[in-house]
């Protein structure tokens, strides 16, 4: 009798402790122990659920400077329904077409493909494999808000035959196309989304004529002909009431002849006066071009730091000699390069950079997403001044949450997405009865308050 007692006992603990830990279990679908060079991405994706699910289940992955360990046991959370889509990488076996449906776009499920070249071997594929990143975590915070999106992703290298590529069933049923990277294939892929009316984000090619006859094309950037000409319109409102003064600063290999041409051009059709003067002029030659009772703004004619340093130490000593005298510059993209070693500067003489693109390194945005991407892909983006992974989510973020938004009649116009981009703001202009061209610019002001700000445009 007491034998029968004593295994009662035990099966009714057994029977608690199996309950207690199929409890457990019931939180999250499996435990997984890390493998190898495995990320969070890669997990999150091999098991279809976001990156935010995997890192709830594991509060662990929120601590400062955690880092995915080979040996590592993590849950591995049962998908949520908004996470349940396909994410095929470059490397993966392609998921099975999906059937094209025609409900309402902003109703259901999105479908990408992205068609860049995505690889760690080639200077190209790098950048874009990192572009790609950031493509893939901006859908992954659209999911979180509710957003259904699938991704399907090939490697198209300069050497592919885009036609191969097209042959793919699972590129006649996306939504979106986020490619090419190269001119040469923007015909075919154009050709083939319009006649299925897919809409073609072209994120890097600056000048194709395909944009004046494909009615569903975006093109993201803009030549340096379109540039000039905003960059001149955008100081002329600034600076109409300014004095300017160019300075040649004797550097045969600039390329800025084009701008500052079309700049003086501006300025005589507006009757205003400006002066010419030489980073070689002696220094009561170089203070005549500058005035006293005006604000004058300083333009070079050449981007290139050493000319700019010599430039700065001419200004420092006029300034000290001359008290009262006020002064700001417009400068070029690529000083942005050398704000570390000209900061001070930058400052002093309320400097103003043209540009596309900025992120302020200071914003938690900014410390965010680079901190997410670490996370997620277990190494830092790559020090370009622009951040690819940057503009990846920017652009997907954009261009998805408008389809999401307006469907098939999205056209990524000022004000329709309401998004504040990181770093690479986005409006678009039809351009006559052809494509879209983003027209966005914005100027990168280094305040005499040791401020800087954004003014977008």
């Amino acid at each position: 009798m007491k034998r029968m007692m004593r295994y009662f006992l035990l099966l009714t603990v057994l029977s608690v402790s199996v309950e207690t830990a199929l409890a457990q279990v019931q939180n999250y679908k499996e435990l997984h122990q890390v493998k190898r060079k495995e990320t969070i991405f890669g997990i999150a994706r091999e098991n279809g659920i976001t990156i935010d699910e995997l890192i709830k289940a594991n509060p662990e992955m929120n601590t400062p400077g955690y880092e995915l360990k080979k040996g590592d046991y993590i849950k591995i959370p049962f998908p949520s329904k908004t996470s349940q889509t396909s994410q095929t990488t470059p490397a993966s076996q392609p998921s099975q077409p999906v059937a094209p449906s025609n409900k309402d776009l902003r109703q259901r499920e999105i479908r990408v493909g992205v068609m860049l070249p995505l690889n760690d071997k080639t200077t190209d594929g790098k950048r874009m494999l990192e572009y790609y990143r950031g493509v893939l975590m901006a859908c992954d915070s659209l999911r979180a808000i509710g957003i259904s999106i699938d991704v399907h992703a090939w490697n198209v290298s300069e050497e592919s035959d885009i036609t191969k590529v097209l042959s793919d069933p699972n590129a006649a049923n996306r939504d979106l196309i986020i490619g090419p990277y190269y001119t040469k294939q923007l015909k075919t892929l154009g050709d083939y989304a319009l006649a299925r009316d897919i809409k073609v984000f072209v994120p890097f090619i600056n000048y194709s004529q395909e944009i004046y006859n494909n009615y569903n094309l975006f093109q993201a950037h803009q030549n340096q002909n379109q540039l000039n000409d905003a960059y001149v319109q955008r100081f002329y409102e600034r600076f109409k009431d300014c004095h300017p003064v160019l300075i040649d600063c004797n550097d045969s290999t600039s390329t800025k002849g084009s701008f500052t041409t079309a700049l003086r051009r501006r300025l005589e059709q507006n009757g205003i006066q400006y002066s010419i003067t030489n980073l070689r002029s002696s220094e009561a030659q170089f203070r005549k071009a500058f005035s006293m009772s005006q604000r004058n703004v300083v333009i070079l004619n050449t981007s290139r730091s050493q000319e700019l340093n010599v430039a700065f130490a001419k200004l420092n000593g006029m300034v000290m000699n001359t008290p009262g005298m006020l002064i700001s510059m417009f400068g070029y993209t690529e000083w942005l390069m050398y704000n570390r070693q000209h900061l001070d500067n930058f400052y002093k003489f309320d400097v103003y950079v043209p540009s596309t693109y900025y992120m302020n390194p200071l914003s938690p945005r900014s410390d965010r997403i680079k901190l997410k991407y670490r996370w997620n892909f277990h190494q830092d983006m790559q020090n370009y001044n622009q951040r690819y992974a940057v503009a990846g989510f920017d652009h997907a973020f954009f261009m998805l949450k408008g389809l999401h938004m307006y469907g098939s009649h999205f056209t990524g116009a000022a004000g329709m997405v309401g998004y504040t981009p990181l770093q690479t703001p986005l409006h678009f202009e039809r351009i006559g009865n052809g494509g879209l061209q983003n027209r966005a610019v914005l100027f990168v002001h280094y305040t005499n308050d040791n401020k800087v700000e954004t003014i977008n445009f």
